[in-house]
């Protein structure tokens, strides 16, 4: 199991994602935060449990790829 971080850049309520997946929902809501706060069109976040594999952590405000 996994986090995914998700976006709303649309009002017409689709979530996007980008392959990013953390080992906690810790991890996940700090990535897609501090997304949000780069992005000017972001209009909600959130994380959601995913079945692949992790492939990222998430420290100190960089990616870095998982092992």
């Amino acid at each position: 199991m996994s986090w995914k971080p998700e976006v709303q850049i649309e009002p017409d309520g689709k979530w996007c994602g980008n392959g990013l997946r953390f080992a906690t929902r810790e991890e996940a809501m700090s990535q897609v935060t501090d997304l949000a706060f780069r992005w000017t069109s972001v209009h909600d976040t959130r994380v959601v449990e995913d079945h692949n594999p992790v492939n990222y952590a998430y420290v100190d405000h960089k990616l870095v790829e998982a092992r």
